[in-house]
């Protein structure tokens, strides 16, 4: 004999309620408020962190807090990048580098919101997970007494001449059965139940979305601990070795020093690009470019490969991406004497998107003084209405390189690190163009122009029968934890689908165990509730009292003397 709703002696442990049904739950909020100490706050504070909101709010804080490594060029991927940022915006670099906006994935904000993220989701995990597997070994809860304050109530009358309560109760828990609920049955005052119980997947899918979060957490940390990242200029003709040295710039993980890079050297054979021809739709946009290379690495056969945006190619364990591109024409510096002093393909870096570039040259050798260089390259110039030079068009269609001159020290020899591609000028002398009353130096494909001070002569050399040379800009990338990453986002969306899909129900079946001495039939009650929001609830109890009224009929037929 179950209890009685008058006794309150045990009210918060009566096992009749479900603890989410709306009054199954003591009232705790009475009573005087108790003052935290030190020890209260930090266990209030760490059940607020590890709360799902906190999870939640953390986790969409993490995918604003990457916004701006999208917007901004990262020094491990686009060196290049920040000096031209910093170049084009010096008043604002000092304050953003200082944020860590060009260094956002190893800022100390972000760092703290992924870890912070971390410790919540695992402190949400595994309390969550111990209770989950608690009540999968655990029986459905107790019948409510009082259906109507369910959700969900259905009563029916169903017919009882040759039908015993037990007999419908039997039928009841076969079909809760069929439709795969867990069930149990309860005794109360002057009636029986079947209590059923599914959706225990829905929290399962709800832990394996948080697990496999944290894996996915795990896995990028440890992955890049192990990753390294390169960028490489290669120009057509040229060779890339897959040495530390080769690199134009290396970022390698925590445990990663480069000294077990894969042995492969790959070449750049030809850069194919297309544009959309002048006048129609989108003229001058690039249509489709691809990098042409040649693999060869020790113990196995040449072979070619077609590098793509976004298509990269893998390379033992070295996927290899395009970045960029655009125009190394073929520059030979010779002194007074017509000694060849510097001589090389030179990689101008693209600034707008008709490809007008900028190179720098730095001879530090072999004239009076060392000697630099800042050209830019226009693939089809024209002149503005001003009189300055442009492009007009990407390819090369009208190329003219012009060249302003400086000499002094270039600071090579300082021992500090300088880029390539840039030419600090403060301390130079400048020789042409400018205010210097020298016209810069113009040159054309196959031309020669003088130097300075009869220095000597500076020639634009044609390249295998074309005016220039291509060059591709490439990035070298190993990560040990792409898979693992890829693995446990695949296991995040199934959790997240299993969750969101799956409603968590709780049904009951009531038959009382007097029938009406009028029809003699047996009263039958129906109710259910979901955990969450579940729309079709409704449906369900309505299908239950249906297929259950079917089929009690067709039993008490079927008991009918003959």
């Amino acid at each position: 004999m179950s209890p009685s709703r008058s006794d309150t002696r045990h009210v918060d442990s009566d096992p009749r309620r479900p603890a989410d049904h709306p009054d199954g739950a003591p009232n705790d909020q009475d009573g005087p408020q108790v003052k935290l100490d030190g020890k209260g706050w930090l266990r209030w504070t760490w059940r607020q962190l590890t709360s799902m909101r906190t999870a939640l709010i953390l986790l969409l804080s993490l995918a604003l807090a990457a916004v701006p490594g999208s917007l901004f060029p990262q020094r491990g991927a686009d060196p290049n990048g920040v000096i031209q940022w910093e170049r084009n915006n010096p008043e604002w670099f000092p304050f953003l580098d200082a944020v860590g906006l060009f260094d956002v994935y190893y800022s100390p904000w972000f760092s703290s919101i992924y870890l912070l993220l971390f410790v919540s989701l695992i402190g949400c995990v595994i309390p969550r997970a111990k209770h989950h597997y608690r009540a999968l070994k655990g029986q459905p809860p107790r019948t409510p007494i009082r259906f109507a304050r369910l959700p969900e109530h259905l009563e029916r009358a169903i017919p009882g001449e040759h039908l015993t309560p037990a007999a419908a109760l039997d039928l009841a828990e076969t079909e809760l059965a069929r439709r795969r609920y867990r069930v149990r049955r309860y005794d109360g005052k002057g009636w029986t139940s079947v209590s059923a119980e599914r959706g225990y997947l829905r929290e399962t899918g709800n832990l394996l979305f948080h697990i496999a979060l944290v894996g996915v957490l795990v896995s990028v940390v440890v992955g890049k601990a192990f990753a390294y990242t390169g960028q490489r200029v290669v120009v057509e003709g040229t060779t890339f070795v897959n040495t530390l040295s080769d690199f134009s710039s290396f970022d390698p993980g925590r445990f990663a020093d480069g000294s077990n890079l894969t042995p492969y050297s790959l070449t750049l054979d030809r850069f194919d690009v297309t544009y959309q021809p002048a006048g129609s739709p989108g003229g001058g946009q690039a249509g489709d470019f691809a990098a042409n290379v040649t693999i060869r690495s020790p113990g196995a056969d040449d072979r070619t490969e077609r590098v793509v945006v976004n298509y990269p190619i893998t390379v033992g364990t070295d996927r290899i991406h395009l970045l960029g591109n655009g125009y190394a024409p073929t520059l030979t510096i010779r002194d007074a004497e017509g000694q060849i002093v510097y001589s090389d393909s030179l990689p101008f870096l693209p600034q707008d998107s008709n490809m007008t570039s900028l190179g720098v040259v730095k001879v530090p050798d072999g004239l009076p003084q060392q000697l630099g260089l800042i050209g830019f390259f226009y693939p089809t110039q024209d002149t503005l209405p001003s009189g300055a030079a442009t492009s007009i068009y990407p390819d090369v269609i009208n190329p003219v390189i012009t060249l302003n001159a400086f000499a002094g020290d270039l600071g090579i020899d300082d021992g500090t690190p300088r880029s390539v591609y840039a030419l600090e000028v403060d301390q130079l002398t400048q020789l042409t163009g400018g205010n210097t009353g020298q016209e810069s130096i113009e040159l054309r494909p196959g031309t020669t122009g003088a130097l300075p001070n009869g220095w000597g002569t500076i020639t634009w050399e044609e390249a295998d029968g074309a005016p220039v040379k291509r060059f591709a800009s490439l990035q070298i990338q190993r990560d040990p934890s792409s898979g693992w990453v890829l693995a446990f986002s695949v296991l995040a969306c199934v959790g997240l689908f299993t969750g969101l899909l799956i409603p968590r129900r709780r049904i009951w079946v009531k038959v009382h165990h007097s029938a009406t001495t009028t029809d003699s039939t047996i009263h039958v009650e129906y109710a259910a509730l979901a955990r969450g929001d579940d729309p079709g609830l409704a449906r369900a109890v309505q299908h239950l009292a249906e297929a259950h009224t079917e089929v009690c009929e067709r039993a008490n037929t079927a008991a009918q003397p003959r």
